[in-house]
C-alpha cells in the first residue's frame, strides 16, 4: 500500500456490538502513491490474504483483521464503498487514542476539530489497554546506515528516480533527484542533437555539479543517509555519446576539475532494463520529448554505463536486472531488490 510513517501503540479492547473476543487495534500512518480507491482495493485485498470473509449480512461479528481508510490527507470523499473521513471516528476511542499517539494535532476536515480534541469529548467510554508489544516496521530489517550515500543509475526509463524516491521514503533519508526538467536545451536537444548537444551537456555538468555540491556537503541533521537518483560520472557517460571528440576533450576536463572534490557513493546501483521495457516504459510516463528516441541510443547509453563500470573495479557497484521486476507495484520486488542493493 505504501510506506510505513508512523506505527501506533496496540490497545486491546472490547468488541463493540456484539458479544465476542476482545480486538487488537492500532493506527498505521502510511505514505502512498495510490489514489483513495486503489488504496480501499489492496486493503481489502490484504484483509482476503489473512482469511478475512466480508458478509456484510451478517453485521458485527469476529474477524482475523479488519482495515479501515480513516483519513486520506485531508481530502473528504463520498463513494458509495468508501468514505472519508471514517464517520465513527470521533465516536470510538479505540480508534481515537492511536490516532492521537500518531498525531493529536491532526484535524479532522468535516468536524474542524483535532484528534486530541475529539478524544476529549467522546462518548464512548470503553475501556482500553495499552499493550506492552509493538508492532515493528519490517523496513527497519534492512540496513542502511552502513551506506552514508547510495546513487541509483540507469538508462532513460529505468526506474532510478521511482525507486531513489520510495527508498528515501522507507529510510528517512536525503533525497536528490536531477533536475532535468528545468533543463531548456533538453527538448531541442531531441529534435536537433547535433545542434544542441554540446549546450545541453554542459548546462548538465554545471547544474549535476551545483546540485551535489549542495546536497552532498549539508547533510540533513535528522536524515544521515542520501539517496539520489543519479551519480556525477553520468555526465561523461552521456557526453561521450552525445559529443564530438574535440568537444568531449574539453568537457572531459572541465568535468575532472569540477568533481574532483566530490563525495563518491558507498553503493552505486544501476538498474539494467532490456531496451524493449525501456521504450515501453517511456512511451507509458508520456514525455513529449522523449518519444522520439530510438532503440539505438538507448543501446549506446546502456554499453557507455557498462564501459564505465567495467572500469572502475570497486566493490561498491551493483548491477541489477530488472527487466521482469515492477517494484513500484509489486511489494515483494521491492523487497527483493533491496536485499540486493544492502546485501
Amino acid at each position: 500500500m505504501g510506506s510505513i510513517v508512523k506505527i501506533s501503540p496496540v490497545y486491546q479492547t472490547p468488541a463493540i456490538g456484539f458479544d465476542g473476543d476482545d480486538f487488537l487495534n492500532c493506527v498505521i500512518q502510511i505514505q502512498s502513491h495510490y489514489s483513495p480507491t486503489e488504496t480501499l482495493k489492496k486493503a481489502l485485498s490484504i484483509e482476503k490474504e489473512l482469511g478475512r470473509v466480508r458478509d456484510e449480512a451478517k453485521g458485527y461479528s469476529s474477524r482475523p483483521i479488519d482495515i479501515d481508510i480513516l483519513f486520506f490527507d485531508q481530502e473528504v470523499i463520498a463513494l458509495k464503498d468508501l468514505i472519508v473521513p471514517h464517520p465513527e471516528i470521533q465516536n470510538r476511542r479505540f480508534v481515537l487514542q492511536p490516532l492521537a499517539d500518531i498525531s493529536e494535532t491532526l484535524i479532522h476536515p468535516k468536524l474542524n476539530k483535532t484528534i486530541a480534541e475529539l478524544l476529549a469529548v467522546t462518548s464512548d467510554d470503553s475501556e482500553i489497554i495499552k499493550q506492552s508489544k509493538k508492532l515493528r516496521n519490517p523496513i527497519l530489517d534492512y540496513d542502511i546506515s552502513k551506506f552514508r550515500y547510495i546513487a541509483i543509475e540507469g538508462n532513460i526509463g529505468a526506474g532510478k528516480t521511482s525507486l531513489a524516491t520510495k527508498m528515501a521514503a522507507d529510510f528517512n533519508s536525503k533525497l536528490v533527484l536531477e533536475r532535468f526538467k528545468e533543463n531548456p536545451f533538453l527538448p531541442k536537444f531531441y529534435k536537433e542533437p547535433d545542434r544542441y548537444a554540446f549546450p545541453l551537456e554542459m548546462s548538465f555538468l554545471a547544474d549535476r555539479y551545483q546540485q551535489l555540491l549542495d546536497d552532498l556537503t549539508q547533510y540533513d541533521l535528522f536524515k544521515e543517509n542520501v539517496i539520489g537518483d543519479y551519480d556525477s560520472y553520468k555526465s561523461l557517460i552521456f557526453a561521450k555519446i552525445t559529443l564530438q571528440e574535440e568537444e568531449y576533450t574539453l568537457y572531459k576536463k572541465l568535468f575532472h576539475l569540477m568533481h574532483k572534490d566530490l563525495s563518491s557513493p558507498d553503493r552505486y546501483v544501476y538498474l539494467y532494463q532490456n531496451t524493449e521495457r525501456l521504450l515501453q516504459n517511456i512511451k507509458n510516463r508520456g514525455r513529449d520529448f522523449e518519444q522520439e528516441i530510438e532503440a539505438s541510443y538507448l543501446q549506446k547509453i546502456n554499453e557507455g554505463y557498462m564501459e564505465f563500470i567495467r572500469n572502475q573495479h570497486s566493490e561498491t557497484i551493483k548491477i541489477i536486472d530488472i527487466s521482469d521486476m515492477d517494484f513500484v507495484n509489486n511489494r515483494e520486488d521491492y523487497i527483493h531488490l533491496l536485499r540486493k542493493i544492502l546485501s
